[in-house]
């Protein structure tokens, strides 16, 4: 088999195209970034309109907003989970040196560690857990309220600037 027989044989799918190119536009980007003339460039030699290319990068811009809201959001989920260690760590640390004091022994304050700590352990894996119908429901209420507090903040500066 020639090499002109090797070139007419090769096909590939979509995603594998996909691929072959993320792996070389990697490999050339040591440069640094690409310039968005640079783009059009690329999208003209394999062939894509401008108006196509117009859209992916609206859509792509969407995504990484989307993205951001996302890492915010589980930033956020972090958080609130640190401080309820905290809160767990020195409510039980006192409980236990109240039973220790008290009793002489520990009795009555590993039940409330262990059922705060199962608590605590459930809510640890729904914190870490990023997916699924329960985690969007999280999300979109933290983004509604998010949303929320972003128009009340915004009244409230500009009827301070009027009241000026």
């Amino acid at each position: 088999m020639n090499v002109s027989e090797a070139k007419i044989t090769r096909s590939y799918h979509q995603e594998d195209i996909q691929q072959i190119l993320q792996i070389a536009i990697a490999r050339q980007a040591h440069k640094g970034e690409f310039s968005h003339e640079q783009l059009l460039e690329i999208a003209a030699e394999l062939e894509i309109s401008p108006e196509s290319l117009e859209v992916a990068e609206r859509e792509w811009l969407a995504q990484q907003g989307e993205l951001q809201k996302r890492q915010a959001f589980n930033i956020h989920r972090r958080r609130k989970l640190q401080k309820r260690f905290g809160n767990y760590a020195v409510v039980n640390t006192f409980l236990v040196l109240l039973n220790l004091v008290s009793a002489g022994e520990l009795s009555w304050s590993l039940y409330i560690l262990l059922f705060w700590g199962l608590g605590l352990g459930l809510n640890t894996w729904n914190t870490y857990l990023s997916q699924g119908e329960d985690y969007e429901r999280a999300f979109q209420n933290w983004y509604r309220q998010q949303q929320v507090r972003q128009t009340f903040n915004t009244l409230l500066n500009k009827w301070l600037k009027i009241g000026r």
